[in-house]
C-alpha cells in the first residue's frame, strides 16, 4: 500500500481553492475515516464510495482507510469530492497507475452503481486547475459544456468511476471535450416596445437606462404599464460578451440552478416583495449567491418597491454603489459580484390613485406620507433615473401595432452608444454608470456652458454630491446616444428631468 494524493477543488464564494485528497491504508478493522472539516454530505460519501467501487468491478480494500481533505482548516461541503476520494483509495491500493495524477484534477458525485452525477460550481473548479497549471480536469458528462467555457485547459468528460479508471490505465483513450461551434440564438422577448402605446418619455428613459446601465424607478398609477415596460427591457438589451457569459453561468451554477447549460442570455430576476434579506443579498450557512448576484450583468426587477421591507431595501445600498456584495459569517467571509441594473416600480400611494383625475384616493395623508418614506433618501439617491408613467387612454389600447419592431431600432442605438463606452474605457462590459469621479473629470467632456448650467441647477434643486455626479453620468449616456463627443446644455437639461423631486 502507498500514500496517494489526488487533486480536487472547492468553491469559496465566487472563487475556488485547490484541495488535496490524501489517502493512507493501514492494517486494522475495515473502515473509512474522513478528516479535514467535512460536512455531513462528505461524511455520507463513505457509503457511496464503497458501493460504487464494488459495483464497478473494482476491489474495496478490507483495511483501515484514512482520507484527508487538505487544507484541513477550510470547511468543505458537497458531494463533489466523491470521485477524487474514490480515485485516491484505488491509487493507494495500487489498482490505478498514478502517473497522470499530478497533472489531473477530479470532480464528481458518485451514485451507488458507480455512475457520475453533475455538481454545482464547476467553472470555479476549472479556474482553480488553470490557476495551478494543472493540465486536465475529469468532470461528469453533464458538467462538460459549462467546464469548456474556461479556455486553455483540457476537459475530459467521464460517465462513471469505471470509465475514469479505464482512461487512467490507458491514457491513449483520453479525448478532450470540444464544444460544438453552434451559435446561440438571441432569446426573443415576448413584449416589443411597439406593443406599448404612448409613454414616450418612459420609453426614452428606459433607452437611456439600458444604454448606460443606469438604475431606474418608474412611478405611476396601477395599470399604466410599468411592469409591461420593465419586461420589455430585455428586447433592447445587447447580447452578453464572452466574459459576461462565463460570469453569469458561473453564478447560476454556484446557486445550483443549472449544471449542464450555458447562460447565453442576460438574466431577468424578479424577487417577490416577501423575499428575505438572505434570499436577496445571499448567504446561509454555506453562503450562496442571492438574487442581486443572480441578476449580475442583467436586470433586477423590483415591482412595487415600497412593499419590500425597509431592511431589505436598505441592504441594497452597498451593492448598488460597489457592484459587489460581501457576506460575512462566523466561519467565513465571501464576496460575489452584483453588477446589475435595478428596474423598480411604485404607485404614488397605497391605493395607487393619489392625484388621479379619474379615481378618488382612499388613503389618508398620514398613509401617503408613510408610504413615501419607505424608500429612504440615500437609496433614492442611488437611482439614476426617476420617470412618471401616466395612464393610457382606453381608445388607444386596441390599436394595431406597426409592422416594424421599435425594440430593434432602440437596440441599434443602444449598441452604438455602448460601443462608444467600450472605446472610452478601453474594455467591454464597463458603462457610464461605472464611472468614478476621476473618470468623470478625465473623460466626461463637459462643455463650459453645460457645467455652469449644471452648477446653477444643482444649487436650486439642492442636489447632493452623488446626485450631481449621477446627472453627469446620465448626460454622458444621452450624449452617447446622440453620438456627440461632448456633453452640452441640452444633455444636462434632459438628465435633470429624471432626478427625483
Amino acid at each position: 500500500m502507498v500514500l496517494a494524493k489526488v487533486h480536487s477543488a472547492a468553491h469559496v464564494g465566487f472563487d475556488g481553492t485547490l484541495i488535496e485528497v490524501e489517502c493512507d491504508i493501514t492494517n486494522g478493522l475495515p473502515s473509512i475515516i474522513i478528516v479535514g472539516l467535512g460536512s455531513k454530505a462528505i461524511d455520507e460519501a463513505k457509503e457511496r464510495i464503497r458501493s460504487s467501487i464494488k459495483n464497478s468491478d473494482l476491489a474495496m480494500p478490507r483495511k483501515r482507510i484514512t482520507l484527508n481533505l487538505a487544507p484541513a482548516d477550510l470547511p468543505k461541503d458537497g458531494a463533489s469530492y466523491d470521485l477524487p476520494m474514490a480515485i485516491a483509495i484505488l491509487t493507494a491500493s495500487q489498482q490505478i497507475n498514478p502517473n497522470l495524477l499530478n497533472e489531473s484534477l477530479f470532480i464528481g458525485e458518485l451514485s451507488l452503481n458507480g455512475e457520475l452525477r453533475p455538481v454545482r460550481g464547476i467553472i470555479s473548479h476549472i479556474e482553480v486547475a488553470k490557476r495551478h497549471k494543472i493540465k486536465r480536469v475529469f468532470v461528469p458528462k453533464d458538467n462538460a459544456l459549462q467546464a469548456s467555457l474556461v479556455s486553455d485547459i483540457e476537459i475530459v468528460e467521464v460517465t462513471s468511476l469505471k470509465h475514469v479508471v479505464k482512461l487512467l490505465m490507458d491514457p491513449r483513450l483520453i479525448k478532450p471535450f470540444v464544444m460544438s461551434n453552434q451559435r446561440h440564438t438571441r432569446q426573443d422577448s415576448e413584449i416589443d416596445f411597439s406593443d406599448i402605446y404612448g409613454q414616450q418619455q418612459a420609453k426614452r428613459a428606459l433607452e437611456i437606462a439600458v444604454a448606460g446601465s443606469h438604475n431606474i424607478l418608474m412611478t405611476g398609477p396601477p395599470g399604466a404599464g410599468k411592469t409591461m415596460m420593465a419586461r420589455a427591457i430585455l428586447s433592447i438589451m445587447p447580447e452578453p460578451a464572452q466574459e459576461e457569459i462565463i460570469a453569469i453561468t458561473k453564478l447560476h451554477s454556484l446557486a445550483g440552478e443549472t449544471t449542464d447549460k450555458i447562460a447565453t442570455n442576460r438574466p431577468f430576476r424578479s424577487p417577490h416583495h416577501t423575499s428575505s434579506n438572505i434570499a436577496l443579498i445571499g448567504g446561509g450557512k454555506n453562503p450562496k449567491p442571492g438574487e442581486i448576484s443572480l441578476a449580475h450583468k442583467g436586470i433586477l426587477f423590483m415591482d412595487e418597491l415600497p412593499e419590500y421591507t425597509r431592511s431589505t431595501l436598505e441592504s441594497l445600498r452597498q451593492p448598488l454603489e460597489d457592484r459587489i456584495v460581501t457576506i460575512a459569517r462566523v466561519q467565513d467571509t465571501v464576496t460575489y459580484p452584483a453588477d446589475f441594473m435595478l428596474v423598480a416600480t411604485q404607485n404614488p400611494c397605497p391605493c395607487g390613485y393619489y392625484l388621479d383625475p379619474d379615481h378618488d384616493c382612499t388613503c389618508t395623508p398620514h398613509q401617503i406620507n408613510q408610504y413615501g418614506k419607505k424608500i429612504s433618501g440615500p437609496l433614492l439617491d442611488r437611482i439614476d433615473l426617476v420617470v412618471n408613467v401616466h395612464k393610457v387612454e382606453h381608445k388607444n389600447l386596441l390599436k394595431k401595432p406597426s409592422g416594424s419592431s421599435e425594440s430593434a431600432e432602440i437596440l441599434k442605438r443602444v449598441e452604438d452608444a455602448r460601443a462608444l463606452q467600450s472605446k472610452r474605457f478601453s474594455r467591454s462590459g464597463r458603462y457610464n454608470t461605472h464611472m468614478s469621479n476621476r473618470d468623470i473629470i478625465s473623460s466626461a467632456q463637459l462643455l463650459p456652458e453645460a457645467k455652469v448650467f449644471l452648477e446653477q441647477a444643482s444649487s436650486k434643486l439642492g442636489l447632493s454630491a452623488r446626485s450631481y455626479m449621477k446627472v453627469i453620468k446620465v448626460a454622458r449616456t444621452i450624449a452617447d446616444l446622440d453620438q456627440d463627443e461632448a456633453i452640452n446644455t441640452g444633455h444636462i437639461s434632459e438628465a435633470l428631468q429624471y432626478r427625483p423631486r
